[in-house]
């Protein structure tokens, strides 16, 4: 049995507006630092495609976190380990920062090679974030009505995180230099260690640590128990593939081959492709619920595949970002597609949803969350080699064909109507 701690104090009269909001936070940054500032700085630093695209392996960790997350709950508590992670977390943005201050100075393949290595260990301690965070989510909160109350605050406060890392630290990285751009980032890690380390509260209970283990195995058997479960499991992986595979090698088509320099990244993700997905989930959410996800979940899924040929006809006409002409139209191109990914995003999100039976629901959502982006992850990584052999154009359009084994799918799969 875990012992309650000797300090431990739940004030329910308290709104945890705060906690929800510096947790989710934290659980969006570390993913924005090693998935999308990797990207930028090493193809910032000329990186060749083929390894660029091997970044896309830093997800792994957050597709199969799943694996590990009944060892969070036999030891310690969420809120111990979510204070050791991100104070590692912090520890490894600063050496990525003083390492590639170094690279900055004196090029070298194998200072290149330890800040990949680091970035690897981030991408563990992130997923391992994001296991500590939900569970103290549900921990700290056990109304259901209250949990899925504050559900939008979660949303939120991702999107900031989003935000903050694309603008501030990609904007920091132009104007200064990447000893500032992840330099910040360190210190914003640690400034939400110490602000968890003293004002987050306590609000874990004993629990039999066997049934838990139990528990996770009933919930894992009883979701692959469901109707169709194959055919299911392959939708949710391919569904948004054609999209994922679009982006696996945005950047580098962004800054190589349209020369968007940093500065304009920072502004084009974060302002514009956060705001464009914000307006097409809402659209799609709405849209849902005003017909039904049945009804609905075609001519949405549609509309973020038919866009891919949008990024195909960038990569064929080239407009560059150092005129005015260009930029309007590269903004414009990315951000209709960011709202058509929007779309999409949200339609997986509630058939995840549908999917999860009531006893298991948190559980079921975690499988599917961890699995929905499992296999744009690996058919990403090799996206580098394939741009190397046949160009961005040819990329974008396999993008789109990717996209067509999930609309197949449809016609198969069971749509559940209530949750």
């Amino acid at each position: 049995m875990q012992k309650v701690p000797s300090d431990f104090k739940l004030d329910s009269k308290k709104s945890p507006v705060g906690w929800v909001f510096s947790t989710y936070f934290a659980e969006g940054f570390p993913y924005m630092v090693t998935k999308v500032l990797s990207f930028v700085f090493f193809t910032d630093a000329g990186v060749r495609e083929a390894w660029l695209g091997f970044l896309n392996f830093l997800g792994i960790p957050w597709n199969l976190k799943f694996l590990w997350a009944p060892f969070v709950d036999l030891f310690s508590t969420k809120r111990s380990w979510m204070l050791k992670v991100q104070f590692l977390l912090s520890l490894f943005m600063l050496a990525v920062a003083i390492l590639a201050g170094f690279y900055e100075r004196n090029s070298s393949n194998n200072i290149l090679g330890v800040i990949a290595f680091v970035f690897s260990a981030m991408a563990f301690l992130g997923a391992t974030n994001d296991i500590t965070i939900d569970g103290y989510y549900m921990e700290g909160i056990t109304d259901k009505q209250e949990q899925a109350a504050y559900s939008g605050l979660r949303v939120t406060a991702y999107r900031v995180a989003v935000i903050y890392s694309r603008v501030l630290l990609v904007g920091l990285a132009g104007v200064m230099n990447w000893l500032w751009g992840f330099g910040v980032g360190a210190l914003t890690m640690f400034a939400i260690y110490l602000f968890h380390r003293f004002f987050l509260p306590h609000v874990e209970t004993s629990r039999p640590q066997g049934k838990m283990v139990t528990r996770f195995g009933e919930a894992f058997r009883s979701y692959l128990s469901q109707e169709k479960i194959i055919l299911v499991l392959l939708f949710v992986i391919t569904y948004k593939l054609g999209d994922e595979v679009l982006f696996a090698m945005n950047t580098p088509f962004l800054m190589r081959e349209l020369l968007v320099t940093k500065t304009q990244l920072s502004w084009l993700a974060g302002f514009v492709g956060a705001a464009s997905t914000v307006v097409g989930s809402l659209l799609a959410a709405w849209w849902i619920k005003k017909t039904s996800l049945k009804k609905a979940i075609w001519p949405l899924t549609l509309l973020m595949n038919v866009n891919i040929w949008a990024y195909v006809a960038l990569a064929h006409f080239k407009p560059l970002a150092t005129t005015t002409t260009g930029i309007t139209i590269i903004a414009v191109v990315h951000g209709y597609e960011q709202w058509a990914a929007g779309l999409g995003g949200t339609v997986l999100m509630i058939y995840l949803m549908r999917l999860c039976k009531m006893e298991f629901k948190a559980a079921h959502y975690a499988f599917g969350s961890a699995i929905m982006s499992l296999g744009s992850t690996f058919v990403g990584g090799f996206g580098g080699i394939l741009v190397e052999a046949f160009g961005y154009t040819n990329l974008f359009i396999l993008s789109f064909l990717a996209s067509i084994p999930s609309m197949i799918l449809l016609f198969w799969i069971p749509l559940h109507e209530e949750n």
